[in-house]
């Protein structure tokens, strides 16, 4: 689908809030309700729009301690490699999952409440993973830009 530069100004609008009333949007690009309306529905059905989700504050849900934890498994069989991933989309703790080339095979980014809660979560759940050969994990010290708007 290609998407015009009002498109675009849409889905930035969108991205920041998605809880914009058409009424609102359709101000701030002037036109109609109804264009603004049918220019959704269109992204909607096109697949440019997966869905809509809040944004949690991760401290406030007593999940503030973020780690990254990259994943070496045994070996790189298909079998493997769809187990593991089978597995650790299971994980709640695990916000994000990478599938990555270099010296690791994935990248983990990791939601628990303290380093006591990671400790634990390493010992009970990732390490008890099939295939998994080593891990690294690094923790964040400090958020410096965290985002979920893509610049169309």
């Amino acid at each position: 689908m290609k998407l015009d530069d009002t498109d675009k100004q849409l889905l930035t609008l969108l991205q920041k809030d998605a809880k914009s009333t058409t009424k609102k949007l359709a101000h701030q690009l002037k036109l109609s309700n109804t264009a603004v309306y049918e220019r959704i529905r269109k992204l909607e059905r096109n697949g440019v729009i997966e869905g809509y989700t809040a944004q949690v504050d991760r401290e406030k849900i007593g999940r503030s301690f973020v780690a990254f934890c990259h994943v070496k498994l045994i070996q790189h069989s298909k079998e493997y490699v769809q187990t593991f991933e089978k597995e650790v989309v299971r994980l709640p703790e695990v916000q994000e999952c990478y599938h990555t080339s270099g010296d690791y095979d994935y990248l983990l980014k990791i939601f628990v409440e303290n380093m006591e809660a990671y400790r634990n979560f390493m010992i009970t759940k990732l390490t008890g993973l099939k295939y998994i050969g080593s891990t690294h994990s690094v923790f964040m010290i400090g958020e410096v830009k965290n985002s979920s708007v893509i610049e169309v």
